[in-house]
């Protein structure tokens, strides 16, 4: 059997459509209609039942769908084992991500594409999690690393998450609320506010819950948000990922009633990475992971 065929097959079945199935491997519909039938007739048996609505597996189909998963993880598994023995990665794999995804994941993933896969090439795209979603969508960016925005992801898309942090508050030591244990959203309401710019998934954050906040800085990076705190411009507005232990005089302290802050992997549904971009991937994935390791 071809294991191809039996690629298009799941494809098929999980996508509910053969014109999706193509789009996901990355041929014509026409090539992967000609492979299932081959498919059928190989194995003998019917496999779909196609209608106006999509294509759904035959119990026959159902019966396989294991099997043939099986089938496919083992080729990916010994493809996999020789690419790495070899160093053969190639290609090119474009990178999205927003501020603190950019600092926290993406630049230790990008140091060790550097030294484990010299031969894969890499560009690192840094912007809002909208805009980075949209640049997925449209095949301008194969991963997405991203703040997770309210809302469930836009069809077509596919958000997995990857690790969370509590909300709160960055504050020079003198300042009035830097004795505090935790903060509550009203207690911000006083306060200059530095956070980041229009449109971020921290603005919107903070616009839902301080009904007319006094923004003085909108910041493109976490970064300058603890820069200009530092500076006395106000009080920033940070997940526990941007803690400000890289600048003296500063103190990190929760919003109590803040739901805590999201990061996920954000890709395309309709289309099978690339070779290159699943060990991107799987390097995101592993890097997510020590995040979350509450021993890290």
């Amino acid at each position: 059997m071809r294991v191809e065929r039996a690629r298009y097959f799941l494809a098929a079945v999980e996508t509910g459509s053969l014109r999706a199935a193509a789009a996901r491997c990355g041929v014509s519909q026409p090539t992967v209609g000609q492979q299932l039938a081959l498919l059928e007739e190989e194995l003998d048996v019917v496999l779909l039942t196609r209608s106006r609505h999509g294509v759904r597996p035959t119990p026959a189909g159902q019966a396989i769908l294991e099997p043939l998963r099986r089938l496919v993880a083992a080729e990916d598994d010994v493809r996999e084992s020789a690419m790495e023995s070899s160093g053969t990665y190639r290609g090119r794999v474009r990178i999205g991500g927003v501020s603190v995804t950019a600092a926290t994941i993406v630049a230790p993933v990008v140091g060790q594409l550097r030294a484990d896969h010299p031969g894969l090439r890499f560009t690192v795209h840094e912007g809002r999690s909208a805009d980075i979603e949209a640049a997925v969508l449209d095949g301008g960016l194969d991963l997405g690393v991203i703040t997770t925005p309210p809302g469930p992801a836009t069809a077509g898309l596919h958000r997995l998450p990857l690790v969370s942090a509590p909300l709160g508050i960055c504050v020079r030591t003198d300042h009035p609320l830097a004795g505090r244990d935790h903060v509550h959203w009203r207690d911000l309401e006083p306060w200059p506010i530095v956070t980041m710019r229009t449109g971020t998934v921290l603005w919107e954050t903070l616009h839902r819950h301080v009904a007319a906040p006094d923004v003085v800085v909108q910041a493109m990076s976490a970064r300058t948000v603890k820069v200009m705190v530092a500076q006395g411009a106000g009080l920033g507005v940070l997940a526990r990922f941007d803690t400000p232990a890289d600048l003296p005089g500063l103190v990190w302290i929760p919003i109590r009633d803040a739901g805590p802050v999201q990061l996920c992997l954000t890709q395309r549904q309709d289309s099978q990475p690339s070779r290159s971009a699943l060990v991107v991937r799987r390097l995101i994935l592993a890097r997510a992971a020590e995040l979350a390791d509450p021993a890290d």
